[in-house]
């Protein structure tokens, strides 16, 4: 096995990793789900099948509402008192594209895509009503986080039956978790039983991406039996979800961005995620148990809601496995560590683009004593050539005597048939998961390199990379001479630099600097192996 041979290895890998991409973007698994409506312990499960009835918007009047702004450092969001519904959030520090000055927007009530984070207080005594939503009245408009202010308080408050129903929104400087919390004050000589009820809204879109960078936008979830799960619009419209959980959240995510509802600590007890899907929109929330609340005393019921990157440190500070839409796929095991590298090597040299040239120059130089094993492999297999086809001339087409001669001289020479592959075998994990690295790593979002590569999350403009890429396949190609004689296979190996380079105009520019400075880090591990080799009186060319 030589390096061309390796090349075509690679090709075959790369390839067949791209068709499953491709293919698991549009099958995504379906979770286990009861085809059932959710009912609470108090038969009042108003919210889900209410948000079918009327859209998901209170069938009241909405200009009784009115919108209110909320700013914090990293967050402006639109409030509707009618419901209390986040109907537009922003985000401050990061950008629509690259060239824009317009703040990425994740929440926005409009014709073209309907994305709307809803909480409802039902039950008996709650604020809402299958037919009505409570209008909160708030003093002002426009709340603003001041310097140094470390915490934005926006209450709200709504009265009905003696009971007194406080909706606060807190955020939190340097914050994409907004708590919202609902202060109910029992003014009445009875016991009052609510339920806080949870809910995302969202148009159905079109999972998008290409075939060299697939990406997911649609539902998740967490329960105490699934830690991650994709739960797509087609998911939702084929079934309804009804997972009974102690923990867990619910999520809508896309590419590098997540919003996901999150219970309260103090909210204990059985909840039951749901999904609905009308009108060409899905809802996917989660249903809280009664809070039965004294005479003449009150209760806090709150839930967060994550709404901004998948910074995966806060993420996980935030609620137990959110961190997981950063998703890596299979090879999560191998990707959190390079992220956790990646981002340690940023931290000290400022730049995420010399960060992956560190980091493969790393990678590769753990990978030497295998490398050279490879070459050594790759040497002495060519130094047995002629033994070899002599053996084909004496034994003919007898493959059972072939292969056990085969076998004697391999184990007398003590060389290993297979040693060529295993360094490219075990690249090829690594390269996957560093591919989905810098997919899913926000951090990477518009992150200038030098030069004219402006996002290393984005294709190089120019196609250099991808160029110099494929020249360095080529020159390795021709530092390794072959031993293929078939006048096929030598045109294959001819053109593979071009079909590669062809495959890696459209990656992430950060991913071809890797490989290009992996295909460099092989150039030089290659001459030094070769010298030393030759040394010891292995032919290499």
């Amino acid at each position: 096995m030589d390096s061309q041979r390796n090349i075509l290895l690679i090709a075959l890998l790369a390839v067949t990793f791209l068709l499953y991409q491709k293919w698991e973007a549009f099958t995504n698994p379906v979770a286990p789900a009861v085809e059932a409506a959710s009912v609470a312990k108090s038969g009042t499960s108003e919210f889900p099948d209410s948000s079918l009835a009327t859209d998901g918007v209170s069938t009241a009047d909405p200009q009784q509402g009115q919108l209110i702004h909320v700013k914090s450092d990293v967050l402006e969001l639109t409030i509707n008192t009618d419901g209390g519904d986040i109907v537009e959030s922003q985000l401050l520090k990061y950008t629509k594209s690259l060239d824009s000055n317009q703040p990425m927007e994740l929440l926005n009530e409009s014709k073209g895509e309907d994305f709307v984070a809803q909480s409802r207080l039902q039950g008996p005594q709650g604020a809402d009503s299958v037919t009505k939503t409570a209008v909160y009245s708030v003093d002002g408009t426009d709340f603003v986080m001041a310097e140094g202010q470390d915490q934005l308080v926006v209450p709200m408050t709504y009265s009905k039956n003696g009971i007194t129903y406080q909706k606060r929104f807190i955020l939190d400087r340097d914050s994409y978790a907004v708590k919202v919390e609902y202060v109910v004050s029992n003014n009445t000589d009875k016991e009052a039983a609510v339920q806080l009820f949870t809910q995302l809204r969202r148009t159905a879109t079109d999972t998008g991406g290409s075939l060299t960078m697939p990406t997911y936008r649609g539902g998740a979830f967490s329960s105490q039996d699934d830690n991650y799960k994709k739960y797509s619009f087609d998911d939702m419209e084929d079934r309804n979800l009804d997972i009974r959980t102690d923990r867990g959240w619910v999520a809508m995510i896309q590419h590098y961005f997540t919003t996901a509802w999150i219970p309260g600590k103090d909210m204990t007890g059985e909840k039951v995620i749901y999904s609905r899907f009308r009108d060409d929109k899905g809802y996917l929330g989660m249903e809280m148990p009664v809070t039965t609340i004294a005479p003449d005393s009150k209760a806090t019921l709150d839930a967060t809601l994550w709404v901004g990157p998948k910074l995966q440190n806060q993420m996980s500070a935030t609620a137990k496995y959110l961190d997981l839409t950063a998703d890596y796929g299979w090879l999560w095991f191998l990707a959190k560590p390079l992220y956790w590298l990646l981002n340690l090597i940023q931290s000290v040299v400022g730049n995420w683009g010399v960060a992956i040239i560190v980091l493969t120059i790393i990678v590769r130089g753990a990978m030497y004593k295998l490398t050279k094993a490879q070459y050594t492999s790759m040497a002495k297999m060519r130094m047995l050539q002629p033994k070899l086809q002599e053996m084909r001339e004496r034994f003919g087409d007898d493959r059972q005597r072939m292969s056990q001669a085969m076998m004697e001289l391999y184990k007398k020479e003590k060389v290993n048939p297979l040693g060529g592959c295993l360094p490219i075998l075990l690249q090829m994990p690594i390269f996957i998961a560093l591919y989905w690295t810098l997919m899913e790593s926000v951090e990477l979002r518009h992150a200038p390199f030098f030069g004219w590569i402006h996002d290393l999350s984005a294709q190089d403009p120019y196609y250099i990379l991808p160029i110099l890429m494929g020249i360095s396949m080529f020159i390795i190609q021709k530092m390794s001479p072959s031993t293929i004689t078939d006048p096929m296979q030598q045109k294959i190996m001819t053109f593979m630099p071009v079909i590669f380079t062809g495959f890696f105009l459209f990656f992430p520019s950060g991913l071809v600097l890797y490989w290009l400075m992996s295909n460099i880090m092989t150039l030089t591990q290659q001459t030094i192996i070769y010298r030393q080799l030759e040394k010891q009186g292995l032919h290499t060319r």
